[in-house]
C-alpha cells in the first residue's frame, strides 16, 4: 500500500494507495470537519489547488446530518461529491477538545452532544461503525487525546487503554469491511500513538501498536499545548520505533515551517485546520511569513497576496481588495483567503517532494528559512 520511492535523510517522498487514488506523500491533507473546508470552499475547489486528501470528522458527522443517512447517500464520497482520498478522524480528539462533556470508561465514551445537549456514547466498535458507513479511505483508530501536561500515572492508563482500544478497533473494521453492505471495503484502519510528552511512554506505545501490523501511525496528542522544541523532540524520539514501510502521520500540525521540520524527521502525512482558520481573520501565508491583510497598509496595495504563486485568488485580486472585501465582512473576502492559504500548503509539499527526489531536500530547508522570517510565524 506504501512505496518509498527516495529517502534523504530522514526526510521521505513516496506514494501510498487508497481505494480513491494515489496520494503522493509527504502530503497536507486539507480539513473539512463537518463535509465542507470552511471559508466556503466546495469539491471543485479542492481540484483546483490540486488537494489529494479530504479529512472529515466521525464525530461531527454522526451528530448531523448523521452517518445512517451519509451511508443511504452512497457514503461519504457522493455526498459531498469528492472523488479523492478521504481520510475520517475517530472522535477520539473530541474526548480533549469536548472534556467538559464527556466521561470515559473502558467501554468508550459518553457524550453531551455540543449541538443539542443529547447523550451520545462511542466507543472502539462504534467509531468503526460510523467511519464503515461513512466509506472514508482511511479510517482513524478511536483513541484519547491526552491534555497536556498530565500526570504520567494518567498518561500510562490511558495508553494502555488505547492499545486495548485499538485491538477492539482492529477487529471492528475487519468484520465491517467484510459485510455485503460495505461502502468501502476497502478501507484501512491507521493506529495512532500518545504519551502526551513523556518519551518513554510513547516509544512503549509505539512498540506495541506496530506489532498490530496496520496500513499506517499516527503520532497525535501534540501540538495541543506544548512547545515546538518538545514536538520535534518527541518526533525525533518515538519515529525511529514507527514501522518503516508505512506512512506516519502527524495529526493536527499546519504552520509551514512545522511541515518542513515534520518532513525532516521523517513525517508523511499533516492535517491541520490553521489555513482557513487564519484566512477567515484576514491572515495569509506567505514565503517570507505570516501577512495580516486586513491591516491599513495593504488598503492602497494592488499586487496580490505573494508574487508568483499560483491560486485564484492571487492570479485575478489585490491585496485591497480581499482586503476590503475582509474588513466589510464579506465572505468571500475569507473564501479568496483560505484558497490561497491552502494552495500555498499544498505547493510547499509539491516543492518539498520534488526537492527529496532529487536530492537536496537540505538544501531546500536552508533556502525556506533564509527567507521565512519566523518572528512573521504563527
Amino acid at each position: 500500500m506504501y512505496k518509498l520511492l527516495k529517502q534523504e535523510g530522514h526526510a521521505r517522498r513516496g506514494q501510498f494507495e487508497t481505494p480513491h487514488g494515489v496520494v503522493q506523500t509527504p502530503v497536507f491533507m486539507n480539513v473539512g470537519t463537518q463535509g465542507a473546508i470552511k471559508g466556503a470552499l466546495s469539491a471543485r475547489d479542492l481540484k483546483e489547488i490540486n488537494c489529494q486528501v479530504e479529512l472529515s470528522n466521525t464525530y461531527h458527522l454522526h451528530v448531523r446530518p448523521g452517518d445512517e443517512l451519509v451511508k443511504r447517500m452512497g457514503g461519504l464520497h457522493k455526498f459531498m461529491t469528492w472523488d479523492g482520498p478521504i481520510l475520517t478522524d475517530s472522535g477520539g480528539f473530541q474526548i480533549f477538545s469536548l472534556a467538559k462533556l464527556r466521561k470515559i470508561t473502558e467501554e468508550g465514551v459518553n457524550f453531551n452532544s455540543h449541538v443539542d445537549g443529547r447523550h451520545i456514547f462511542m466507543g472502539p466498535e462504534e467509531s468503526m461503525r460510523i467511519q464503515s458507513n461513512l466509506g472514508s479511505d482511511i479510517a482513524m483508530a478511536f483513541d484519547e487525546c491526552i491534555k497536556i501536561p498530565s500526570p504520567r500515572e494518567y498518561v500510562e492508563r490511558s495508553c494502555d487503554r488505547t492499545y486495548r482500544w485499538l485491538k477492539r478497533c482492529k477487529a471492528a473494521i475487519a468484520d465491517y469491511n467484510s459485510r455485503d453492505d460495505a461502502v468501502n471495503p476497502g478501507q484501512m484502519l491507521f493506529g495512532i500513538n500518545q504519551g502526551a510528552v513523556f518519551h518513554d511512554v510513547r516509544v512503549k506505545h509505539m512498540q506495541q501498536i506496530a506489532e498490530l501490523d496496520l496500513p499506517g501511525y499516527a503520532i497525535g496528542g501534540l501540538a495541543v499545548g506544548e512547545s515546538t522544541e518538545v514536538m520535534y523532540h518527541i518526533l525525533d524520539v518515538v519515529l525511529p520505533h514507527a514501522p518503516q514501510n508505512k506512512p506516519r502521520y502527524l495529526m493536527g500540525v499546519g504552520s509551514p515551517d512545522c511541515l518542513v521540520e515534520g518532513v525532516y524527521r521523517g513525517i508523511d502525512m499533516f492535517d491541520c485546520v490553521l489555513a482557513t482558520r487564519i484566512a477567515r481573520n484576514g491572515t495569509c501565508f506567505t514565503d517570507q511569513g505570516r501577512l495580516v491583510i486586513r491591516n491599513a497598509q495593504y488598503a492602497h496595495d494592488f499586487g496580490p497576496i505573494e508574487e508568483g504563486c499560483d491560486c485564484y485568488a492571487c492570479r485575478n485580486f489585490s491585496r485591497a481588495y480581499i482586503r476590503h472585501l475582509i474588513k466589510a465582512g464579506e465572505i468571500t473576502g475569507g473564501r479568496l483567503a483560505s484558497i490561497h492559504n491552502l494552495r500555498f500548503l499544498i505547493h510547499l509539499m509539491e516543492q518539498i517532494r520534488e526537492a527529496i527526489a532529487n536530492d537536496c531536500f537540505l538544501d531546500f530547508r536552508k533556502e525556506f528559512y533564509s527567507k521565512y522570517d519566523m518572528s512573521r510565524n504563527f
